[in-house]
Formats: C-alpha cells, structure tokens, sequence
C-alpha cells in the first residue's frame, strides 16, 4: 500500500507543523500554571525593572525602558535576588517589537525609494564591513568562541542577535551585554558627536508615540492581527526568530501596501520594551561580576570601532549621493531605532529616512545573519561536516 506523502507543499500548512503550533501553544499555556511558574519572583523582577526603566527616563539616558530594566535586573540577578523571568513570557514581546519595526515602512518610503540607491547601497557595504570588522575583533582581541564572537558583531538589534545567536549555540549574557553596551554607548555618543559637528543644540528630547488613550480600537485590532499572523507565518515560513521576523514582514506589508498606518500605542511598546529588558538581566543570574565588566570592557573597542565606520561611511555616502552627512550618520549609525529617530527630528532631519533605513539594517541582518552563518566554518563543524 503506497504511503502518502507528507512533504509540506508550498501554500499549505502541513499537519506536522500545525501539530508544532498546538504543542507550542499547549506547552505555553502549561508553563504559566501556578505550581510551574514563579509568579512571586517574576512580579519582583518587573517591580525593579519598572524603577530601572522610569529612573533611566527621568535620566533621560537612551532606550530607557529596555536597558534600565536590563542593568537593575542585572544588578539584582548579581547579588543573588529572589527574581526571575521565564522565557515563556518573552515571546508576545518580541511579537510586538517585531510589529514595531514593522511599522516603519510605508507607501511614502516605497515611492521615495529611487532617491536611496546610493545611500542603500552604502548601508550594505556599511553591514558588511562592521560585521568583518567587529567578528575579527571579539575573536582575535576579545578571543570569544566562534558564534558568539559572529552574533555578537553583528550590527543588529539587541534581541534580534540574542535570539539568533543562542539559537545556534553562542553565549546569550555576553551577545546581550555587548549589544547592550553597543547601544548605550553609540546612543549616549552620537548626539554630542553631530551636535559639535553642526554646532547645534540638540535640546529636550520629545515625547514618542502615541498614548493608548489616543489609539482607535481599529489600531489594536492590526497590532493583534499582524503579531498573530505574523508569528504564524514565521513558523511555517521557520524564519530564524520567528516571533520577531513573522510579525515584521507582516506590519511591513500591512504599512506598504497601504492598508493601515497604525503604530502600537506607547505604552504597550514600553511594556515590551520593560519583560524583555527583564528578562535579558535575568539571565545573569550566576554570572560572575568579573565577567560581565570583563565583556563591557572589550565592548568599549567594538563601539569605537562602529563610530569611527559609521563617520566614514557618512561622509563617503555624503559625496555620491544627494544626502549631506549628517542624515546618513543617524540613518546607518547601529543605535536604537527610535533614539535615532528622535534625534533626527530635533535637527529637522528627514525622520523617514533614518528610521527606514534603521528597520532595512534590521532586517537584513536578521535575514542575512543566519542565512551567511551557515556558511561558517563554525556552522559546517555543527553539522559534522569538514570545515
């Protein structure tokens, strides 16, 4: 008797894969039962995540709500803390972030395209000369294992290359608190460097995003929709980091194509921002105090080594293109997305322009990251192949 065949075929989901969505689902839902979950521990990390990331914004310092969270955790996880944050409460977060980015595309930036050739072609080489440049420096300085020393150069997002590079085996704390460290460093620098640059005052920051209270019901209703299909699809598409990467494809088509222009109430992006902070300095519970300033300390050369990229690029983009320098430095700078893009509106700067080309460096380095690392010698020694 002839057996079925069960490959998956395009445009259809496949048993097995629908049976991987249920089993996911149902091991979720098992896992925040109270005799499996420390809700105890967990409330206690949010309490000195939420006092980290509002201190952090009274400070005014950069991505207050994902790294004040990030760095009290991590202080509490050192002294040994009753707190945790179990990964299961992490992925409607990444979901929402994913949404976020997302939201960055739009039909004016798809019409204004033909004008970026120049500064787009530049960012690729921008990505591939800082990913080069930062990889040989965390293995021969910093001398970090293959995958780790990869992700962790990586000028991508925080959580993006934390995902992706525990994914494939690499150290989780140090690819956070490099990255970390990446962009508090750049953010907190950047804005004195192109204020001497221009010889302006940057000013009071202001506010970003819109208020839930000023969201319409139908915003919500895409910001569920486009999360859910969106982490669907990347499951069946199995995008690397999924939750991120489904719901970011998603909201971009959803922006571009025209169909809503929603953006995800402020609060509920700095909700995000709070659990996956959270549950970033969770993971130093244990960590040795000496190893976390051993890997802020090298992270101070990869930081230098960005700006100084990110200067020439500007300026070398600068005289092929019809951009001055200063948008193409906040435009390719590996900083936080809206950090850049808050900057870019207190110089009068094209706010499009440098958060298009933030969500296309995400993008492309979440695509390209996994996809180039499987041609590693690290990656072919995994599969038990010849290097």
């Amino acid at each position: 008797m002839l057996r079925r065949d069960s490959t998956p075929r395009p445009g259809r989901v496949s048993p097995s894969a629908m049976r991987d969505l249920i089993g996911e689902l149902r091991d979720g839902i098992w896992a925040l039962s109270p005799s499996r979950f420390p809700y105890r521990r967990f409330f206690a990390a949010l309490a000195l995540g939420g006092a980290g990331g509002w201190s952090f914004a009274r400070l005014q310092l950069p991505l207050p709500w994902m790294l004040g969270p990030m760095t009290v955790c991590t202080i509490a996880a050192l002294f040994r803390a009753p707190i945790a944050a179990p990964a299961v409460v992490r992925p409607p977060m990444t979901m929402v972030i994913g949404v976020l980015l997302g939201a960055g595309f739009s039909p004016a930036i798809l019409g204004q395209l033909p004008s970026w050739i120049a500064p787009l072609l530049g960012l690729l080489a921008f990505i591939l000369v800082c990913g080069l440049a930062c990889v040989s420096y965390f293995r021969v300085v910093a001398r970090y294992d293959p995958v780790t020393a990869y992700f962790a150069g990586m000028p991508g997002g925080l959580v993006e290359m934390v995902i992706l590079g525990e994914e494939r085996g690499g150290n989780a704390r140090t690819i956070a608190l490099i990255h970390s460290a990446r962009i508090l460093l750049i953010v907190m620098t950047l804005p004195f460097i192109v204020q001497w640059l221009l010889g302006v005052s940057l000013g009071a920051r202001p506010a970003f995003g819109r208020s839930l209270l000023d969201t319409p019901w139908p915003s919500d209703l895409w910001l569920v929709a486009t999360a859910i299909v969106g982490a669907i699809l990347g499951d069946w598409l199995r995008l690397p980091a999924k939750y991120l990467l489904g719901p970011m494809l998603v909201s971009a088509a959803v922006h571009i194509v025209g169909l809503s222009d929603f953006q995800p109430p402020q609060e509920i992006v700095i909700a995000a921002q709070l659990v996956l902070g959270t549950t970033i300095g969770c993971r130093f519970l244990g960590t040795p105090p000496r190893e976390i300033l051993s890997v802020l300390l090298v992270s101070l050369g990869s930081t230098a080594i960005l700006v100084a990229i990110t200067l020439a690029f500007g300026y070398l983009i600068a005289r092929v293109s019809t951009f001055g320098a200063i948008p193409l430095i906040l435009a390719y700078s590996p900083g936080g997305l809206a950090e850049m893009s808050l900057i870019a509106l207190a110089l009068h700067i094209e706010v499009a322009f440098v958060a298009a080309h933030h969500v296309i460096r995400v993008f492309l380095v979440m695509v390209g990251a996994g996809l180039v690392f499987g041609f590693t010698p690290a990656a072919r020694r995994k599969r038990g192949a010849p290097p």
